[in-house]
C-alpha cells in the first residue's frame, strides 16, 4: 500500500509540473527524469497547438502510457528548440524592474531614450522571426557596437485573451519559460534593435502552468561564462505578470502561443562571440546559450 501511495504522489507531481519541450526540429515531448518522451510519434501531437490541446486532458494514465510506450531520448542528446516554434506575437515589457531603470540612467546606455515608468512607456513588440531555441544560439551582428544580454521570465498564452482582468489573467497562461532578450544599444527604436535574427532565445522548455507555480516568486540568474551578471526575484517587478496580461490584452488580442517577455532586472552587460550565457530560473530549468559572430 505504501508503494502504491508513493506512486500516486509521484504521478501527481509529474502531472502538475509538466515540461513541454520542442526538440529535434519540431518534435514535441515531455521532459521527465532527464529524458525526453516523444509525443509526436503518437500522431496526437504534431504542432504546438496540438500539444496545448493534449495538455488539457492530462491525467495519471497519460503519464503511465507515455513512459511505457513513447520513444525516449536522453535530454543531453537532443537539439532543443524554442518551446513555441513561431509565436504570432512577442510582446515585451521595458524597464519593469526599478533597479534596472536606475542602472540604465547611470551607465550611459540610454542614448537619449526617455526612461520612465512602464505604464507611461507602454509595451513593445519583437519580431517573431527573432525567436530561437538554445541549440540555435545567438548570432551576433554589428560587432563594433555594444550588444547586451537581458534575462527575463516569459509567459506563454494558452487561449484567446482579450480585455482580460488581472483577477482571471493566470487562467489564460499555458506556461512559462526563460527568455534572453538580446539588445543592441543605440539611438534607433527599441523594437528595431531587439528584433535581429536569434535575438530572442526562449527555453529550455515550457513549464506548464499549475496552481503551485507563482510567477511572482521565481528567482532568475544569468552568468556570462563564469561571471554572475544578473540575479533577482520576479517579486521585484514594477508591473506583475497578471497586470502585464491585463495591460497587453487591453491593446492586443493575445492568441495561443503568443509570448509576453516580462522585463529584465539589473545587471545587464555586454556579450561577445565566444561567450556562453548560462540562464536559470527556479522551477523553469536552465539553459546554456552560445554566442557566435553572424
Amino acid at each position: 500500500m505504501a508503494q502504491s501511495a508513493a506512486v500516486k504522489i509521484r504521478l501527481f507531481f509529474e502531472i502538475f509540473d509538466m515540461k513541454l519541450i520542442n526538440f529535434n526540429h519540431n518534435h514535441f515531448g515531455l521532459v521527465m527524469d532527464d529524458k525526453v518522451y516523444d509525443l509526436t510519434q503518437s500522431q496526437e501531437v504534431l504542432t504546438f497547438m496540438d500539444a496545448l490541446n493534449w495538455l488539457k486532458g492530462r491525467d495519471p494514465q497519460h503519464i503511465q502510457n507515455i513512459k511505457s510506450s513513447a520513444p525516449s531520448f536522453e535530454l543531453k542528446d537532443v537539439q532543443i528548440n524554442s518551446p513555441v516554434p513561431s509565436p504570432g506575437k512577442v510582446v515585451a515589457a521595458p524597464i519593469n524592474y526599478k533597479a534596472h531603470i536606475e542602472e540604465m540612467k547611470t551607465n550611459g546606455q540610454a542614448f537619449g531614450h526617455i526612461l520612465t515608468d512602464i505604464r507611461q512607456a507602454g509595451l513593445f513588440l519583437k519580431a517573431s522571426s527573432s525567436v530561437v531555441g538554445l541549440s540555435q544560439g545567438i548570432a551576433q551582428r554589428f560587432l563594433e557596437r555594444r550588444t547586451d544580454h537581458e534575462i527575463e521570465l516569459c509567459v506563454i498564452i494558452g487561449k484567446l485573451c482579450d480585455h482580460v482582468q488581472k483577477e482571471e489573467a493566470l487562467t489564460y497562461v499555458a506556461g512559462y519559460c526563460l527568455g534572453l532578450d538580446i539588445t543592441i544599444r543605440g539611438t534607433e527604436d527599441r523594437s528595431f534593435r531587439k528584433s535581429l535574427d536569434s535575438y530572442t532565445v526562449l527555453g529550455p522548455w515550457m513549464t506548464v502552468n499549475h496552481p503551485g507555480l507563482d510567477p511572482q516568486n521565481i528567482d532568475l540568474e544569468l552568468k556570462v561564462n563564469e561571471e554572475l551578471r544578473q540575479h533577482t526575484s520576479t517579486q521585484d517587478m514594477v508591473m506583475s505578470v497578471v497586470e502585464l496580461i491585463e495591460y497587453a490584452s487591453s491593446f492586443y488580442t493575445l492568441h495561443p502561443g503568443d509570448v509576453i517577455m516580462t522585463g529584465t532586472p539589473q545587471g545587464v552587460g555586454p556579450i561577445r562571440p565566444g561567450d556562453t550565457l548560462h540562464a536559470k530560473g527556479s522551477g523553469l530549468g536552465q539553459m546554456s546559450v552560445k554566442v557566435r559572430a553572424a
